[in-house]
């Protein structure tokens, strides 16, 4: 199980009093406001950023970082990722998983045939879709529908699906 979450990428600097512009990657940008402190992930390093102001701005979240009050505080920090802790994740209802658990899990049918691994989550208005890639490289594209997906045991890697007709091309 992942230990962390993406909750954002910072996309640019905002003003000239040490705020940055981020690019939400969580379902709800309004978390923010809950949140006391974030781990920034440069890509060489982890730091955790205490939060001291959240506005929102169009599609963005405007974060400012106690001890960064100038924009040269903030100018290396574009591209940088925003991680939170899973204990600091909203609690799931029963039958939801997080996406980042869900990638990697293996993939069989409910009568027995191994199908491959799940290597994207599809975000679609009505449901999600499951991308399961086999080891020749073939895709099969699985709703997230409680008539196809059975079984999800994330702790032993593994999901039971049922293949409704026309899922799976022979």
């Amino acid at each position: 199980m992942v230990s962390k979450f993406r909750v954002g990428v910072i996309a640019s600097t905002h003003g000239l009093r040490g705020e940055v512009k981020v690019f939400p990657t969580t379902d709800e940008p309004a978390r923010f406001l809950d949140l006391e402190q974030v781990i920034l992930d440069t890509g060489r390093e982890e730091r955790t950023l205490k939060i001291r102001s959240v506005k929102f701005f169009k599609k963005f979240v405007i974060l400012g970082f106690v001890g960064m009050d100038r924009i040269e505080d903030v100018e290396r920090l574009k591209g940088a990722e925003l991680l939170i802790p899973r204990e600091d994740a909203y609690p799931l209802e029963e039958g939801e998983y997080f996406i980042p658990d869900l990638i990697g899990l293996k993939v069989k049918t409910d009568d027995g045939r191994e199908l491959g691994t799940i290597v994207d989550v599809i975000e679609t208005g009505a449901n999600n879709v499951y991308d399961v890639c086999d080891e020749n490289g073939k895709h099969i594209l699985i709703p997230a529908i409680p008539d196809c997906i059975l079984d999800v045991r994330i702790e032993e890697g593994d999901m039971t699906v049922h293949l409704l007709p026309g899922l799976e091309n022979l």
